[in-house]
């Protein structure tokens, strides 16, 4: 895997079955096109779904997303549409993904994906719908390889038995992310302080953010998550925001994607050094700008300055304030003007 901070996953979903389908293409040639478009976005991982409508849902589940952007009523109906690949289309996805410099994974909804997948991917995402999954969870977290790990709709208790699953099974590399299992999730409901919460209550894993609030003109949400301490960060991905379908309502674009890479850069550009220290665009202004010693008045060559003779005036190049003490009570050696800035070699 990279060692980019924030990690960036561009989340493809599924989103590319509607793509193919506009433009007259082959979902693959079409999730190819999703692939291109993350890699000349900066983006750190392409990361899409493995399942098939009938492992994964019953036939009568019904729908739990905003059914005015997406109509389909039933799991199992929207599924379907979906489930064409298998481990072939996503051997050449990977194939590909890692030909253009980026990291290949997808999440697995069964044991059958998970074992195919596991010489592809460069680490396992799981699922938020997964994470009471202990079984499913153990058998992936067997398999050695590093796992990120969604936590939306769960409890911190749910969390840390998912947790304590990966560990058990061998499972070292972990990434929990922050979710919010509502799409899309209206940004009052977003909740990135969990973010702190979750690295404050397991301070030995990473901890980081899977996004489904709609992408604003700034993409702060992502900025938000990244401030707060987020160093993976996943969202979905779609090359036009304005299709009907699955995710492309919630998802972010390529320009979207390269706003938010641009605010982490600008982030880790002005939060820079905590060691507290003068900045060399600093020495100047604090020569300049903080106080010597000044006189009030004209002094003759001998005289006994007090604590009305001086004041602290800019600039600060000469005695500083802090030596008050020991400059009353000395003499000048020469005769000096009303506001003489004070050196050592003049009392």
């Amino acid at each position: 895997m990279r060692n980019t901070v924030p990690y960036l996953i561009a989340e493809m979903g599924v989103n590319f079955y509607d793509t193919a389908r506009v433009l007259g293409i082959t979902p693959l040639e079409a999730a190819k096109k999703y692939i291109d478009a993350a890699a000349e976005a900066g983006i750190d991982c392409a990361k899409f779904q493995s399942y098939k409508a009938g492992t994964i849902v019953s036939k009568n589940s019904p729908a739990y997303w905003d059914t005015t952007k997406e109509p389909t009523k039933t799991q199992y109906e929207l599924f379907l549409k979906h489930d064409s690949f298998g481990e072939a289309e996503y051997r050449e996805l990977c194939d590909y993904t890692h030909s253009k410099g980026m990291d290949f994974t997808s999440t697995p909804f069964d044991y059958a994906s998970a074992d195919y997948l596991e010489d592809m991917v460069d680490f396992y995402k799981i699922s938020s719908s997964d994470l009471s999954n202990l079984p499913f969870i153990r058998h992936i977290g067997a398999k050695g390889k590093p796992v990120a790990i969604s936590v939306g709709a769960a409890y911190l208790s749910e969390v840390d038995e998912a947790v304590r699953a990966l560990k058990e099974s061998g499972c070292r590399d972990i990434t929990i992310l922050h979710c919010v299992l509502s799409y899309p999730t209206a940004p009052e409901n977003a909740n990135l302080r969990i973010i702190q919460t979750l690295k404050k209550d397991f301070p030995d894993i990473r901890v980081g953010f899977s996004d489904h609030v709609a992408p604003d003109g700034t993409m702060m949400t992502l900025a938000a998550a990244y401030m707060l301490g987020a160093e993976m960060i996943e969202k979905h991905f779609t090359l036009d925001k304005t299709l009907p379908g699955n995710d492309h309502y919630h998802a972010g674009d390529p320009e979207d994607f390269k706003k938010a890479a641009a605010n982490f850069r600008w982030i880790d550009t002005v939060l820079g050094s905590p060691e507290k220290t003068v900045l060399e665009c600093e020495q100047i202004p604090r020569r300049e700008a903080r106080r010597s010693l000044v006189l009030t008045r004209d002094m003759k060559t001998g005289e006994v300055i007090t604590a009305k003779d001086i004041m602290p005036k800019r600039p600060g190049t000469g005695i500083s304030p802090v030596y008050t003490d020991i400059v009353v009570g000395r003499k000048v050696l020469r005769d000096l003007a009303e506001d003489t800035i004070l050196t050592w070699d003049m009392v």
